[in-house]
């Protein structure tokens, strides 16, 4: 297919631009295969509009005589509004747009036509793999070993070609344990803890069913993992109720019978479905211009945004204190083990783990926990909060458990590496992105894709040192500590930084985090100086001493 049988008109002139933070920009509008562009053709107010197809949510058209306007609701949340002359113009422009956005094949997405105008000095595609993992856990025990059963993905369609095991589990077994396990996801590493040597494994659901079906080589693999005489914690992310629904449906949960050295906590998270919903009325919460302080709080409360952050690092903390306070090792799960599982995994990471707090690490973390752990971003990051399409799969599952880190960085800003637009920036590329590195739902479908071959990787443009200075947090001190975040209701705020950006508040926000990071620079270099000057003073001291005892 060609891109022009889509464009039926290519250019506009006259086309008036609006949209937050700027004037009223007049120009001409463009349309290109992957890009919406509106450029000023004014010498004294160059302006350029470049968005992506991919990044738009919604469009609506409304006209007034003979002039149109067209209002795109964009994946970031933005909302610009574009005034076209002409009625067949602006119903030419929205059916093309409408046309673009929502291309069914992935291989006709912007990251496969992408040409990086940057220097390459880092194959992100390489930086973070597993074996590289498991070089430095290996470097801490011997109790693990790099399974390649899964290497033409044929054992479990959504891990990795290889994954982290207990030495003493060999692959015919995990083969077994992969028939018993939802979508053979069976229990793999997740994470080490080197203060102790506890472990923190994640899975999917055991198939118990209704009849107590069990699979002794689960219960070995899993009690590999305990040391003697210890108890372990399985943390199942659903409700018990939920749990015991599944058993109707093939599904279920360990029984403690034939896991006696294990303790069940069930650790309620809502599923996809539900947090979809919660977004699109947090976002219109957001966009209420009734300027009513009652009515704002009240619709945020009813979106529950906030009370999903809250269950989410409940789990998170628990699932951390249980391996650090309580010396246990862990296993979660929740129904297929790829969206609040991963959530839970990756966030008590953060808790325990101070390199998952520096900018390498925490990438580390997302590709680890999220990409190579078969987090289906295609399915979740389809639509955002504005899309009019019947909702399928989607759900702001990243989304949450990027606002969770933002809590946690709220709360301890002096320990992470990144800053809040680093998180922003993350957000932005799993919905609409030049990069491939969050194209397709697990590791088999970029394989299939071969996005390595034919994409550029996320992490070959952010860690070039020029874009790293902007996501580096000035207040950061390595911290070795484990950190313990405050899940009660008031120290839950909402992420401004996301959610209002777009509004007239947030522009002061961003302007007064500039400001203080201006302030935090100027305080370096005074300090810097009054060191020079005591120094300066010491060495007069010591010669002025030095005289009078010749």
């Amino acid at each position: 297919m060609e891109f022009a049988e889509l464009i039926k008109t290519p250019r506009v002139d006259n086309v008036v631009l609006h949209r937050p933070f700027y004037p009223a920009v007049e120009g001409t509008l463009c349309l290109t295969g992957h890009h919406l562009i509106l450029s000023s053709r004014r010498q004294d107010d160059a302006e350029e509009l470049w968005l992506l197809h991919s990044n738009i949510d919604s469009i609506e058209k409304r006209f007034v005589g003979s002039l149109g306007t067209i209002i795109i609701k964009c994946k970031d949340l933005r909302i610009i509004q574009l005034d076209i002359p002409g009625m067949e113009e602006c119903l030419n422009i929205a059916s093309s747009i409408e046309a673009l956005s929502t291309l069914d094949s992935v291989t006709l997405m912007y990251p496969f036509f992408y040409r990086p105008m940057f220097e390459v000095v880092e194959d992100g595609w390489r930086s973070f793999l597993p074996e590289q993992e498991f070089e430095l856990l290996s470097s801490l025990t011997d109790e693990w070993r790099l399974s390649c059963i899964n290497k033409e993905f044929s054992v479990c369609p959504s891990y990795p070609a290889v994954v982290i095991v207990p030495k003493s589990i060999d692959d015919e077994a995990l083969r077994k344990v992969a028939l018993f396990r939802h979508g053979s996801r069976f229990p793999v590493l997740s994470y080490y803890h080197k203060k102790n040597g506890m472990v923190m494994m994640r899975s999917s659901q055991p198939l118990t069913g209704t009849n107590g079906r069990r699979c002794k080589e689960d219960e070995k693999l899993i009690n590999a993992t305990l040391r003697a005489g210890k108890r372990g914690y399985i943390i199942d992310t659903r409700s018990l109720n939920v749990a015991q629904q599944a058993r109707a449906k093939g599904g279920g949960f360990e029984q403690e019978a034939h896991y006696p050295q294990w303790r069940r906590i069930h650790k309620s998270i809502e599923r996809f479905n539900i947090l979809q919903e919660s977004l699109i009325k947090l976002v219109e919460a957001c966009n209420d211009q009734s300027h009513n302080m009652d009515r704002w709080l009240s619709k945020l409360e009813a979106s529950n945004w906030l009370t999903h952050i809250k269950e989410i690092l409940t789990a998170a903390c628990l699932a951390a204190q249980c391996i650090d306070r309580e010396g246990a090792s862990v296993l979660v799960h929740g129904t297929e083990g790829t969206d609040s599982t991963l959530q839970v995994t990756s966030l008590a990471q953060i808790i325990l783990d101070p390199r998952c707090r520096t900018i390498r690490g925490f990438e580390s973390l997302v590709v680890r926990e999220w990409l190579q752990a078969g987090h289906p971003f295609q399915q979740r990051c389809a639509q955002s909060a504005y899309s009019n399409s019947k909702q399928k799969w989607e759900a702001p599952v990243f989304l949450l458990f990027l606002d969770c880190v933002w809590q946690i960085l709220r709360q301890f800003p002096c320990s992470f590496e990144f800053n809040e637009h680093f998180l922003i920036m993350l957000f932005e590329h799993a919905y609409a992105s030049q990069f491939g590195t969050f194209l397709g739902n697990n590791e088999s479908e970029r394989s299939k894709l071969k996005l390595q071959q034919k994409t550029m990787s996320l992490w070959s443009w952010v860690n070039r040192p020029q874009e790293l200075n902007k996501y580096k947090n000035p207040l950061f001190e390595a911290n070795s500590l484990v950190i313990w975040p405050s899940v009660a209701p008031q120290s839950l705020q909402l992420w401004e930084g996301v959610f209002l950006r777009w509004n007239r508040s947030s522009k002061f926000l961003d302007e007064a985090y500039e400001e203080m990071v201006t302030l935090i620079e100027y305080n370096k270099q005074l300090k810097a100086k009054v060191n020079a000057l005591r120094r300066q003073l010491a060495e007069l001291e010591t010669d002025d001493r030095m005289q009078e005892n010749p």
